[in-house]
């Protein structure tokens, strides 16, 4: 009976590490450089962002005043945000071995410098940022976006 009861452990923790493992896939990157004010809205909520914390492909960046946030992506793809930006990560996925996957993005007001990743540099029609007026698809490694007045503050 006892050997039973490890068996059954051995199995619950090997499906909780990964469980774990999926949910941590699940972040499109982590929060690498802060400064000011800067909030992730996520599933209807919002919470500061943190050194360390981490995004996922649904989530809305919203840099305040004298604000920034460099967010680095699994792909290693690079995002820095400056002051009043709203950044929405509508889609990423990205698969370590193949390289295939998808990063959609769309700058609603402010600013992004971007340094693309390996998804980029793999497949570029897979990635794309928008504006509220334009569409771009990546074609080199590091570019500017800048998206003037309010913009589109709304979701």
């Amino acid at each position: 009976m006892r050997l039973q009861t490890m068996q059954y452990a051995l199995i619950l923790a090997c499906g909780c590490m990964v469980v774990a493992d999926a949910l941590a896939a699940d972040a499109a990157g982590v929060v690498k450089t802060l400064k000011g004010t800067v909030q992730v809205e996520r599933a209807g909520t919002s919470s500061g962002a943190a050194i360390g914390s981490e995004v996922y492909g649904s989530d809305r960046i919203v840099t305040g005043p004298q604000s920034s946030v460099g967010i680095t992506l699994r792909d290693n793809t690079q995002l820095s945000a400056g002051a009043n930006t709203i950044l929405d990560l509508n889609k990423f996925a990205f698969n370590t071995t193949t390289h295939d996957g998808v990063l959609d993005a769309t700058v609603k007001r402010g600013s992004l410098a971007v340094i693309s990743g390996k998804l980029a540099k793999a497949n570029p029609d897979a990635v794309r940022f928008s504006t509220p007026t334009t569409t771009l698809g990546v074609r080199g490694t590091a570019f500017i976006i800048e998206v003037g007045g309010n913009g589109e503050g709304a979701r």
